[in-house]
């Protein structure tokens, strides 16, 4: 008994081999078969919207100095694809969102671990650097973040820190680069915040004065009703900023900072979608009237859940992109390619925004 049953399925077991050898020939239609016989789709969206009617995103800030998204452990050779991702889509500037949070650094500043910073393993900012200067990218650098703002409240703890950080960096760096080409004002606000306008004046002026003038920009976010804190179960809020008090609190701060901030891409996704083009109008008048150029950071990870955060409906990120052509902004960057759109990133759902995005755009 034992006998018959090994070798009936020995018989299908090479029944199976068998058929697995055989090229399936005319069994793929709509696609094509692989060297090994597997069937590969060939298929393409059908748009039912027009193509190609949003702003492109040409920037992305680098996070890898991690708050609350995870880092992905990624080493020069996984970086160095991953700038070639961003050029497959038109990125032509990357932007690192802080050279350090609290204690833990990018790069070896003599300043800061002396003041109790950790040395990190690797040297991240002249990594991000050799890979701009090779793929021909524009490398904004971004200053520190002693995590007192977040405490306090108040933006003039940042200066101090700064005023030896933008000078050690350019001196090391700085000048030894084609590819650094200006300075990103790491403090996120929202609104009239406690010494912001004196820290942003401070520090922007330094950089422009050590540089020889290199652009600065700025990245707030909007007061609105999905302006949550990332620890929260929430996902929105009554109390959000009117439209009215935000024109009037940024025309205040724009006027402070006019002549030191070249310019300011606004956080999008704290307002909802209806809200966008209300909002795109102010911040556009704003920064026209102030002489600050008007881009918009373009989140490409979703706050409509309650996981926190993964990567965003293309659809949603879609109306953002076309609200900000429809305001005529400059430039769309975003937070952040390489967790959120990469085909590498270690959310399967960011190869599919990425393959989502170049379709709209016909990039494929």
């Amino acid at each position: 008994m034992e006998n018959n049953r090994r070798d009936f399925l020995k018989k299908i077991g090479m029944g199976a081999a068998v058929a697995a050898s055989v090229p399936i020939i005319g069994s793929c239609e709509g696609g094509r078969l692989s060297a090994n016989n597997v069937c590969v789709s060939t298929a393409s969206s059908k748009l039912i919207v027009p193509p190609a009617n949003g702003l492109k995103i040409t920037g992305t800030f680098l996070d890898e100095i991690t708050h609350d998204i995870p880092s992905q452990n990624w080493g020069e050779k996984e970086w160095d694809q991953d700038f070639c991702h961003m050029k497959n889509m038109g990125i032509d500037t990357v932007i690192m969102i802080r050279c350090g949070y609290k204690k833990f650094i990018t790069y070896p500043s003599e300043y800061l671990i002396g003041r109790g910073c950790y040395k990190p393993s690797v040297d991240l900012l002249d990594m991000y650097l050799r890979l701009s200067d090779k793929h021909g990218m524009k490398f904004y650098f971004g200053l520190y973040d002693s995590g007192h703002y977040w405490a306090t409240g108040d933006m003039r703890h940042e200066i101090e820190d700064n005023k030896f950080v933008i000078d050690e960096v350019w001196e090391k760096y700085g000048q030894h680069h084609k590819s650094f080409q200006g300075w990103y004002l790491s403090g996120e606000i929202s609104r009239a915040t406690k010494g912001a306008i004196d820290a942003f004046r401070a520090m922007g002026q330094q950089c422009k004065d050590v540089s020889g003038g290199l652009p600065t920009f700025i990245s707030p976010w909007i007061d609105g009703k999905k302006a949550v804190m990332a620890a929260s179960a929430q996902i929105s809020r009554e109390d959000a900023v009117s439209i009215e008090e935000h024109e009037r609190e940024w025309g205040e701060i724009f006027a402070g900072i006019q002549g030191v901030v070249d310019a300011c891409a606004f956080q999008d996704g704290h307002i909802d979608y209806d809200e966008l083009d209300a909002f795109f109008e102010v911040n556009k008048r704003l920064a026209d009237k102030y002489g600050i150029e008007c881009w918009t950071n373009a989140e490409s990870f979703d706050r409509d859940m309650p996981i926190k955060f993964l990567p965003i409906n293309f659809e949603k990120l879609r109306l953002k992109l076309e609200a900000a052509k429809r305001a005529n902004f400059e430039k769309a960057i975003t937070f952040e390619f390489s967790h959120f759109m990469s085909p590498q990133s270690a959310y399967l759902q960011a190869g599919h925004l990425y393959n989502r995005y170049k379709e709209y755009f016909n990039m494929v």
